[in-house]
């Protein structure tokens, strides 16, 4: 082989080299161009990563802070989201473990969502409780206000009943006897007895009051109490006498000396007003039933 054709072989295997190593600089070009697109995507999606499971620890911790949703969820929340933090810091995966980090955290939010929506639920249900709390709490109040006034009425009952009851230990009533009733029709304008009840225009009440050595000069006040046959009062000329609650048909004032005394005092009623039966008189002093007796009309 002559010198011309060994020159001519060198410059092919030159060529050749130049060639392959053109060939392997531009595959590892290539190579690294691609590598470093996927890095780009990768610190792309690792920066989104992180910002959502800094959002979700966040949100983890302040509801952790509120005490408003179960504390050990929380915690394996919170540690499960730490761990994904430190990992995706350390960038230690590939594309699958991007996928698998991303579907973790899809299952996080919505096991978060869940999260969220029971303490939503768990927030109504106390505002429902507080709001029946407060009202329970106002009746309570108002029936404590109403138990104090009554207490304070039944108080000042009793005291008045045992005011009354010493007033009429110590009050001095009067004696009486002999107690009367009848009816009467007017004839010219004169009264004139009968017990048929279809004429009566007035009705009279007497009684006599025992005399009393020892008492003076004193005011007194009867009342007379006429009752039908169905026990109710019968009016003066439809007007009645009320004290302290009860029903009188006639209040009668007299002056009482001590000495016996005969009173008597009619009431008026409409002619044929009144019907057969047992017809009841009543003489009170003050409040006290001190005489009573029945009589008939016909």
């Amino acid at each position: 082989m002559n010198l011309q054709e060994k020159t001519f072989n060198y410059k092919i295997i030159f060529a050749a080299l130049v060639a392959v190593i053109v060939g392997i600089l531009i595959a590892f070009y290539y190579s690294y161009a691609q590598s470093q697109t996927e890095i780009n995507y990768l610190e792309q999606e690792k920066n989104l990563l992180v910002k959502d499971l800094t959002l979700m620890q966040t949100e983890v911790d302040r509801l952790s802070a509120l005490n408003e949703v179960n504390e050990i969820e929380l915690s394996d929340s919170r540690a499960r989201v730490q761990t994904l933090l430190d990992s995706v810091g350390r960038l230690n995966y590939d594309i699958a473990k991007l996928r698998e980090y991303r579907k973790e955290l899809r299952n996080l939010e919505a096991r978060f969502d869940s999260i969220k929506l029971r303490n939503n639920y768990l927030q109504y249900t106390n505002l429902q409780i507080t709001e029946k709390y407060e009202e329970t709490r106002r009746q309570i109040e108002e029936l404590r206000g109403r138990s104090s006034s009554l207490a304070e009425a039944e108080a000042l009952l009793r005291e008045r009943n045992r005011q009354l009851s010493q007033e009429l230990r110590r009050k001095s009533y009067l004696v009486l006897e002999n107690p009367e009733g009848s009816g009467f029709r007017l004839r010219n304008n004169r009264p004139i007895k009968t017990n048929k009840a279809s004429t009566i225009e007035k009705l009279r009440g007497c009684v006599t009051i025992v005399a009393d050595p020892n008492a003076g000069a004193e005011e007194k006040v009867l009342y007379f109490q006429f009752l039908g046959p169905d026990m109710g009062v019968i009016e003066d000329n439809a007007n009645i006498v009320s004290v302290n609650g009860n029903i009188y048909s006639k209040r009668v004032e007299l002056i009482y000396v001590g000495e016996e005394l005969n009173v008597c005092d009619f009431i008026t009623v409409p002619e044929g007003s009144l019907r057969e039966g047992i017809y009841t008189l009543n003489v009170f002093e003050d409040e006290k039933l001190l005489s009573t007796t029945e009589f008939q009309l016909k």
